[in-house]
């Protein structure tokens, strides 16, 4: 059960209006990296964790909810930023031909140009925010990144977070006003923060690589074909001790010749690893069983019911809500 609480968690301000930031920041509103995006992200992925995982099931609806609140933050700040041209639209009645105002050298009318440009506010929307990124492209569920895999889950998170504060730097520089910038510096550090959260969540789900369960075929996990031609580089990629299996790298020169060789790379045994296919097959059966026990330990076989409601618990929320 949502309740929405009227204040915002921070105190958004803006200086002056400025449609043309307005259409910028609504990448953060309606876009593929924005607040909406997050939120029905997190919110979809929560719904696997319920019985396995109650305690990520319990963080993704948290940072889910908070991301709707950062959605509000930016939808008022945008409609801040459009100032009265709400109220100019829909003057209608107005006898002058409203686009001879761009022509105008008002304060007003300059601003009212800005919001003319942009067809999502003034034809779509009449000043107000729309689900929309700059380019008025609509939101669309495809943003949304849920596998039911709660490892690949989070890092898709961890992601989406690094890709949502580079949003947010990347528009700092377009306003001058130093109370848009004080929120969009407060939704970018909200980023790091929930980035650090999915991170620690994956920590303690283990073994947590490779994503999944099948744990990847030794003769090819360590493996780097050098497949470009022209100057090469080699670095802890493609040379060393591999960062999660710790397999040593095999560099391979000639990739072509190798896989004539091989007969298409079917006979070719591993080479820098102690796994073998015997070893992955056990441990593949071992960690299947595993999570699949967590999950039907969980989750009841009949009878299933999502929660559970008490008078103490709805008073508790709406003494909170106060």
């Amino acid at each position: 059960m949502f309740c929405h609480v009227k204040e915002l968690q921070f105190n958004a301000r803006v200086s002056k209006p400025d449609p043309r930031f307005a259409r910028l920041l609504l990448e953060q509103f309606g876009g593929g990296n924005g607040e909406l995006k997050a939120a029905m992200q997190y919110f979809v992925q929560s719904f696997s964790c319920r019985n396995p995982y109650p305690d990520k099931y319990d963080m993704l609806m948290d940072i889910a909810t908070e991301e709707l609140g950062h959605l509000e933050i930016v939808g008022a700040t945008i409609q801040m930023l459009l100032g009265g041209t709400n109220g100019q639209i829909k003057d209608v009645a107005d006898n002058e031909d409203i686009m001879k105002m761009r022509e105008g050298s008002a304060a007003k009318e300059d601003l009212l140009h800005a919001a003319l440009v942009n067809p999502q506010f003034a034809v779509l929307a009449a000043g107000c925010p729309t689900l929309t990124d700059s380019n008025g492209n609509p939101w669309t569920a495809t943003y949304v990144n849920a596998d039911g895999e709660l490892t690949v889950d989070l890092r898709s998170n961890m992601a989406a977070e690094s890709r949502a504060k580079l949003v947010y730097e990347y528009l700092l520089p377009f306003t001058d006003d130093p109370d848009v910038k004080a929120t969009l510096i407060f939704l970018m550090t909200r980023e790091v923060a929930h980035y650090q959260q999915f991170e620690a969540a994956l920590d303690t789900i283990q073994p947590n690589f490779p994503p999944g369960i099948l744990q990847s075929d030794p003769r090819y996990s360590n493996l780097y074909y050098n497949t470009s031609m022209g100057e090469d580089f080699r670095g802890p990629w493609n040379e060393g001790v591999s960062t999660q299996l710790k397999e040593e790298w095999q560099y391979i020169e000639k990739p072509r010749q190798q896989v004539e060789a091989t007969n298409g790379l079917t006979d070719i045994e591993p080479k820098g690893t102690d796994r073998t296919e015997a070893s992955v097959k056990k441990m593949d059966k071992a960690l299947g069983k595993e999570r699949s026990e967590e999950i039907k330990k969980a989750t009841p076989e009949k009878d299933l019911h999502w929660c559970t409601y008490s008078e103490a618990k709805i008073e508790g929320c709406m003494a909170d809500m106060k």
